[in-house]
């Protein structure tokens, strides 16, 4: 995910893999990234994120000219009864793979 601080975008929990062939100075792949955006899609971003439950999400990394690019978005997180119709869902598509399998094995 990504946050608004300081007039900043900053990238969280988003592992980068160390160069391969760098040295010692290699740095954490967890850590924290600081993301390149002209003032006004800063702002842009910053009011939509306002409102209550929006956050920015990365969609897709790409790379062009040397660059990694990273497509945001602003997202709507699930409200509790949407994680609970999904766990519903989960565990009984977890129900009918069992028991295709107990029928499969005899």
């Amino acid at each position: 995910f990504a946050r608004i601080e300081k007039g900043e975008v900053i990238l969280y929990n988003f592992h980068i893999s160390p160069y391969e062939f760098g040295n010692i100075h290699n740095v954490d792949p967890i850590r924290p990234r600081k993301l390149l955006l002209h003032k006004k899609e800063i702002l842009r971003l910053y009011a939509k994120t306002q409102v209550k439950g929006h956050a920015l999400i990365p969609l897709r990394v790409y790379f062009r000219k040397g660059f990694a690019k990273i497509e945001l978005a602003v997202a709507k997180g699930k409200r509790k009864y949407d994680k609970r119709e999904t766990l519903k869902r989960k565990e009984a598509r977890r129900e009918i793979e069992r028991a295709l399998r107990r029928k499969r094995r005899g």
